[in-house]
């Protein structure tokens, strides 16, 4: 099943195809809190909230800081959310930080945040807005369609002095230090923390009072730890427009792994949408290394996959674990909505070729990132492009490359079939050359089933 079934025109034909005169109808099959329960996404939520949205088509916000030019997958939990929002039959609006960005969240963080100019924030804005246009409806012209919203927009003009009259004075400060975020910076965590980010609620709250006021938006979501954030704007809007103003909060959990480790985060860093910051093949690769806990757990988050759908996969893969069932489905749903069809398929290729059942027409079709991705951490050796050009035997290159210590041991491996170039296996006849190059630079040699080599020709 996939992530965009419902928006799509032509491609992928889905497991319950809706046809286009009715394609939205989908709409309000969700019951959205009772859906971000069973899939474990539900932390807290302000009294009302479900009330609210059981009564009416309901619009709602939640934020991402733009600080950098891709959405990465800690992201995906608020995504998700907003996508089974509009599912539900309610409108959902990203709020993109375009003022808020240049200031920084303190929330969960011990040291202030780099500020980042206008032009950096404006190429951010442009590169996520693409990123989640690949998880929500944008472009239809249903009356829940998504919308991309810059709290730049409303914030760029309004002065100091008429901010701290207008906003600051309904919220006070023993109010603001009563919060998490805040007391923890004042309490010896980090380096303390700044007025500009003292006042992050404050501008915060007054982006929950402006899309209240100008786009009937009711609720704000967000992870666990923007409790606070969000809390604060309910409280301006009750305290700025009258008690009769009902406004609402609600927040998912913050995604960990089941060892307690960050999730997400690799020894690389971070696993970004953007392909350019992390392969489709280093991303596939992430899902098919969870663990067999987090995986249960991360399929009902991050996949549109129903209840009975996923405990019947979770049966299969309890009964036959080493299949890794749970692991390569999340893989291959997230692959394909991130990136694209062609990429998961590369992808799993790429997979086939690392354990040992890739062919060498695969290998020859991967881009040079994706080479480099699939083989990272095998050993290198470097090798002169030149000396190619007149070709050089099996067994010299073997040994110059570092892959065998001897001439004697490689010619044995390579009589006992236990030698390929590029997947190929070779023979003593074998001569190495320039036709033997990968993206024009790279040869990949094996021994045995799974002793790899990368060899590097300049």
């Amino acid at each position: 099943m996939h992530f965009l079934r419902h928006f799509e025109r032509n491609e992928v034909k889905s497991r319950n195809p809706i046809k286009s005169v009715d394609k939205y109808n989908y709409y309000m099959k969700e019951d959205f809190v009772e859906e971000l329960r069973w899939r474990g996404m539900l932390n807290n939520m302000t009294p009302g909230t479900e009330e609210q949205l059981k009564k009416e088509m309901t619009t709602a916000y939640l934020g991402i800081d733009p600080t950098a030019d891709s959405l990465h997958i800690g992201h995906l939990c608020g995504i998700m959310m907003l996508r089974h929002f509009q599912a539900a039959g309610h409108k959902p609006l990203a709020l993109l930080g375009g003022a808020t960005g240049m200031i920084g969240d303190p929330s969960g963080k011990s040291a202030e945040r780099n500020l980042l100019n206008d032009e950096t924030l404006q190429h951010n804005q442009a590169c996520i807005k693409k990123q989640l246009a690949k998880f929500l409806d944008f472009d239809s012209d249903a009356p829940n369609r998504a919308e991309l919203v810059n709290n730049y927009d409303w914030m760029k003009d309004y002065t100091f002095l008429h901010f701290i009259r207008d906003i600051g004075k309904h919220i006070t400060v023993n109010y603001m230090m009563a919060k998490d975020s805040v007391k923890k910076r004042f309490n010896g965590e980090g380096e303390g923390m700044s007025f500009t980010e003292f006042s992050y609620q404050l501008v915060q709250g007054y982006d929950f009072l402006y899309l209240f006021e100008h786009k009937n938006c009711k609720l704000q979501m967000g992870g666990s730890d923007q409790w606070g954030n969000i809390t604060t704007g309910t409280e301006l809007i009750r305290r700025k427009l009258g008690a009769d103003k009902e406004a609402f909060a609600l927040t998912c959990n913050l995604i960990t792994k089941a060892d307690g480790g960050k999730f997400g985060k690799t020894e690389k860093g971070n696993i970004w949408l953007d392909p350019e910051k992390t392969s489709p093949y280093a991303f596939y690769q992430f899902w098919m290394n969870c663990t067999d806990e987090d995986a249960a757990r991360y399929i009902k988050i991050f996949t549109l996959l129903k209840k009975d759908e996923i405990d019947a996969l979770i049966a299969r893969h309890t009964a036959e674990p080493h299949l890794r069932e749970l692991q390569r489905t999340l893989a291959r749903e997230l692959t394909l909505v991130v990136h694209s069809k062609e990429d998961l398929e590369m992808a799993e290729e790429a997979t086939q070729i690392l354990f040992g059942k890739g062919t060498a027409e695969a290998l020859h079709k991967f881009d040079e990132a994706t080479l480099l991705s699939i083989f990272d951490g095998v050993p290198q050796s470097n090798f002169s492009k030149d000396a190619l050009g007149a070709g050089v035997g099996i067994v010299d290159f073997l040994v110059q490359t570092g892959v065998f210590p001897s001439k004697g041991e490689a010619r044995k491996m390579v009589q006992g079939n236990g030698v390929s170039i590029n997947k190929d296996k070779v023979t003593e006849q074998k001569t190495v050359g320039t036709d033997d190059l990968l993206n024009g630079k790279y040869i990949l040699v094996q021994k045995g089933k799974k002793n790899y080599y990368l060899i590097v020709c300049a």
